[in-house]
């Protein structure tokens, strides 16, 4: 099956960027298959987007799980027989705690959440769009600023988003001769629930607490749709959207 604009999967399309870009996919004319952890909160997703099936296949998985992801592609690709778009958004992060008292617990959870998870995921879409016909997709990484600089207690967040670039860069090379471009959004401040403590306060480098700007979702899912939307030869290999007046460019 096909639509005029394609066939898209949206990790951790449950709640915040994940199911804003789903609703802004959906929109817009996309099929999109809403994965995540969470049965219910995929079920919201899509009772807000008023889209029924084929528009919207809801497929709970846990992208750490390689059987979970497996599952995932292999109904995605018996719902609609390809896949035109991956937006790997599924993330996590562990406890802001001195580096010293993070667990290995902790370590691995958010390695395998949000550096395997979007390994994981990009393998399965680069053998879809690689064997499709017409060939080829977009694979859109999110990033985080986190992918450039760190907050204060984020060492495994951190590692992996600056990860994520290299994954970024790795697949837009390999992808290049099968018509697969990869690209990686780096977000700021959306306001989420993810980022609700910084509008009460959040540690700063120089040990201050302070609130700190944040900018509508519906601004990150724009982003998301426009990278989505451009044809194959096109690419934005790395795109920065985030808050005004965050304190990123000069974080210190």
């Amino acid at each position: 099956m096909e639509t005029a604009k394609g066939i898209a999967l949206v990790t951790g399309a449950g709640s915040g960027i994940g199911r804003e870009s789903a609703l802004s996919l959906l929109g817009a004319g996309w099929s999109v298959v809403l994965a995540g952890r969470r049965r219910e909160a995929l079920e919201e997703t899509a009772s807000l987007s008023g889209a029924l099936p084929p528009a919207v296949l809801i497929a709970p998985a846990d992208v750490g799980d390689p059987r979970s992801v497996a599952s995932l592609f292999a109904a995605a690709k018996a719902a609609y027989g390809r896949l035109d778009f991956l937006f790997n958004n599924a993330g996590t992060s562990a406890r802001a705690v001195e580096f010293d008292e993070l667990t290995y617990e902790e370590w691995s959870n958010v390695l395998a959440v949000n550096l395997s998870g979007a390994f994981l995921c990009s393998q399965h879409a680069f053998r879809m769009m690689k064997e499709q016909n017409p060939r080829g997709g977009r694979i859109v990484n999110n990033g985080s600023l986190s992918a450039h600089v760190p907050r204060p207690n984020s060492a495994p967040y951190t590692a992996t988003k600056h990860a994520i670039t290299g994954l970024t860069r790795s697949l837009s090379l390999d992808g290049r001769k099968y018509d697969i471009a990869c690209g990686q959004i780096d977000i700021g401040n959306a306001a989420t629930g993810r980022t609700e403590r910084m509008a009460s306060g959040i540690l700063q480098p120089d040990g201050r607490t302070a609130v700190e700007p944040r900018m509508d979702v519906g601004e990150v899912a724009k982003a998301v749709l426009f990278m989505a939307s451009l044809p194959l030869d096109a690419n934005i290999q790395f795109l920065t959207v985030m808050a005004t007046k965050m304190p990123f460019i000069g974080r210190g």
